[in-house]
């Protein structure tokens, strides 16, 4: 949830903020404040500049502030992006930074001759690519103001891409013109449009798109915009900015239940009925459980515990092509950092039995992780390094650990049952494997085989976990036992 709630304030709240910009750039200079809402609750703020420079770059620069709380713990995250084009209005420059508790992450792009250098700091590591010079331009970062001004009429549309540089990839997107309105505006009245947004986000294994909807003015003013459990509002500055931490996203976003589950840990197999806006890509079925809409927003969610005598692990190194995607290393599952090497070596020694490998991992990791909650954007060498988180670090951890011993890894993100603070279904991460078939499996909990109470709604890296949000504090579970759930 954490990584995906970056992903989208980095590439959502970035290029719409730019909507309030005027046709003429010398008219654009200044900044505007927006308060930032989680599922309603105030949550942060963030501010955008346009600076003209003498050499006549323009420069944009937006800056995200969230305060929140986890499990009554104060976090504060940075999510800090500059773009900067020439007079042609081609793009020359992204800095991009996230800071939180565990330090800043920085991504910097330059383009120069038809190439971006891509180089990005996670965890202390830094990488540097090179890629081809994205299609990116000034038209893309004033698409919105173009698609409202002049002559603009319901079924509008315009089309636009944007390098996003945590994930070293452009994403295409279409805005459209749904509706429009009259609305007195400081006494005057004032044409608004409703502008909703598709991103593609696609990747080689899940196609998944993330919409938005905006209110924007004939001038092309944004005043508010809404991308799944985040809202956007134009505010004054004094007002944007007044967050008291009383937003506890884990206790808001948690589906509660009436009464306790009995042996959530380990009864053997649970039928429950789930209300809310899954969509296709949500619903996974596979030996563990099965997601089934039963009737229009209703799905009927069964799930089963899985044990060692369901599986014949291979032996190490895994060596499947299907699969071998799932070894590689990313900016933030490091596992060809020489440390995470040394790390997984050392737990798992000489064992080339998969199976037994991955229980070692899954006790390291839950014998010596500290847990704390913390709203930061996890990389498994600063978990390597503080030992210490919630579930997000402990799977980005396990993960790496896993893909370094040979033994193909991804995570998963969904819901999971606890009795505390209140008996509910509270959003979590754990992790998969391949052992010959792809196995559930939660180091936060100690688990080589996730338990019944597991419900998964996304798997993959970053880009995948975006999955969630559109359901984040959307769900509603209530227990539909079968004679057949045994405790």
């Amino acid at each position: 949830m954490k990584k995906a709630l970056v992903m989208i304030v980095s590439i959502a709240l970035f290029p719409r903020l730019l909507v309030a910009l005027e046709v003429d750039l010398e008219d654009l200079a200044g900044k505007q404040w927006y308060g930032l809402y989680l599922g309603g609750e105030k949550a942060g703020y963030a501010s955008n500049e346009l600076v003209i420079e003498e050499d006549g770059d323009i420069v944009f620069t937006e800056d995200a502030r969230f305060a929140i709380s986890m499990a009554g713990m104060r976090q504060d995250m940075r999510v800090f992006s500059q773009r900067t084009y020439n007079e042609e209005g081609e793009l020359r420059r992204i800095e991009s930074q996230i800071t939180d508790m565990s330090g800043t992450n920085t991504f910097e792009a330059v383009v120069e001759d038809e190439v971006m250098t891509l180089q990005s700091t996670v965890g202390g590591e830094v990488q540097v690519e090179e890629l081809p010079a994205p299609s990116e331009s000034l038209g893309d970062a004033l698409k919105h103001h173009r698609l409202v001004t002049g002559e603009a009429r319901v079924g509008d549309q315009i089309t636009f891409s944007l390098f996003e540089p945590m994930q070293a990839q452009e994403i295409d997107g279409v805005s459209r013109i749904t509706g429009v309105e009259e609305r007195v505006l400081h006494g005057v009245e004032t044409k608004v449009y409703q502008v909703e947004t598709s991103l593609d986000m696609s990747t080689t294994d899940t196609p998944l798109s993330m919409e938005s909807v905006a209110y924007i003015t004939e001038d092309g003013k944004t005043l508010e915009d809404q991308m799944s459990l985040i809202t956007m509002r134009l505010e004054p500055e004094e007002l944007a900015r007044d967050v008291d931490y009383t937003n506890d996203v884990i206790v808001s976003n948690a589906a509660m239940v009436d009464a306790p589950i009995e042996n959530p840990r380990t009864r053997e197999r649970l039928t429950l009925h789930i209300d809310g806006p899954l969509r296709e890509e949500h619903l996974y079925n596979d030996a563990r459980q099965s997601i089934e809409e039963i009737e229009d927003g209703r799905f009927l969610f069964e799930a089963r515990r899985a044990n060692e005598d369901s599986i014949e692990p291979p032996s190490l190194p895994i060596e499947n092509e299907d699969v071998a995607r799932w070894l590689e290393a990313t900016r933030f599952v490091q596992s060809d950092n020489e440390r995470i090497i040394e790390q997984a070596e050392a737990i798992v020694g000489d064992e080339t039995d998969a199976l037994k490998a991955v229980e070692q991992i899954t006790q390291w990791v839950y014998e010596n992780m500290r847990t704390s909650f913390s709203a930061q954007l996890s990389n498994a060498l600063d978990v390597l390094d503080s030992m210490e988180g919630d579930c997000t670090e402990y799977t980005v951890l396990f993960v790496a650990l896993c893909r370094a011993s040979g033994i193909p890894a991804r995570e998963v993100g969904g819901l999971i049952y606890v009795d505390t603070p209140e008996p509910g279904f509270y959003f979590h991460q754990w992790a998969k494997v391949w052992l010959g078939e792809w196995i559930d499996v939660d180091p936060t909990f100690g688990q080589v085989f996730a338990d019944a109470t597991h419900i998964k709604l996304s798997e993959g890296d970053i880009f995948e976990q975006t999955m969630l949000l559109p359901v984040i504090g959307q769900i509603e579970i209530e227990l539909a036992e079968n004679e057949d759930d045994a405790a």
